[in-house]
């Protein structure tokens, strides 16, 4: 399986933490030291910490459940949204709706409300409408489209959230708490590791750091979900081979 790389980290400035003076006391057991005023993460832990949960996103990747990843902060948004779409994930990059996960009824009726509007477009519905409601569905559309269009596959629940900065979204960390959903995440000195259950220690702050976790997180689903494809297809094979010889 892929693992994290000391020196990767390192390069991709993972090891800066915030000020000192904004630091999350529980953030203690990852700081390595301080230097000018800015808390130094200890990259040793990262690695561990990053392998591990990177380990236990395959295992969700490979039964084949739903990952959901959130980003919202612009350094992370435009990254998250394309890595993610890679290996077919659900995510959030724009504001996290409260309720996203605890309303979760109310969020696939939007959905559907989507999937109808985007139907009259291509099967010509909205050509036999007026021009007014022409405009107002298609600014429903683009709305329903930029709020949840990234979770339109998400049937169910998610079994898991992956999330970047949970300072920020920390809503997103509550619902799934209340839900017992897995949390996995990379914490910044500024934040409780405790409130998740997968703390990745490293800068949330930094594009570059972002990008080389997620290197990190998007292989190990790939090989999941690869995993899982290659088990399908064996167990295929053995049924078509088990009718050959019952037909034999």
């Amino acid at each position: 399986m892929a693992s994290a790389n000391y020196k990767d980290l390192l390069e991709a400035g993972c090891h800066f933490g915030h000020l000192t003076r904004k630091w999350n006391p529980n953030m203690a057991p990852y700081i390595f030291m301080e230097k000018n005023g800015i808390h130094i993460i200890d990259l040793n832990k990262t690695v561990v910490k990053l392998n591990e949960a990177s380990a236990a996103l395959k295992q969700i990747a490979k039964s084949g459940k739903k990952i959901l990843f959130v980003a919202t902060k612009k350094q992370a948004k435009e990254l998250i949204s394309s890595r993610v779409s890679e290996i077919n994930m659900p995510y959030i990059t724009e504001r996290w709706s409260g309720g996203m996960l605890t309303n979760f009824a109310t969020v696939r009726k939007a959905v559907r409300k989507l999937n109808g509007l985007e139907k009259m477009e291509k099967d010509g519905t909205s050509l036999k409408i007026s021009k007014r409601e022409r405009l107002f569905n298609s600014r429903q559309r683009d709305k329903l489209m930029k709020n949840i269009g990234s979770i339109a596959d998400l049937t169910r629940l998610p079994a898991a959230l992956f999330i970047v900065d949970i300072h920020k979204e920390h809503i997103a960390v509550k619902e799934a708490q209340k839900l017992g959903i897995p949390t996995f995440a990379i914490v910044d000195t500024n934040s409780n590791p405790n409130e998740v259950d997968f703390a990745i220690p490293a800068n949330d702050d930094s594009s570059a750091a972002v990008s080389t976790i997620m290197d990190v997180i998007c292989a190990a689903v790939t090989e999941g979900l690869e995993e899982r494809k290659a088990t399908k297809e064996a167990a295929k094979k053995n049924e078509d081979k088990a009718e050959e010889k019952a037909e034999a």
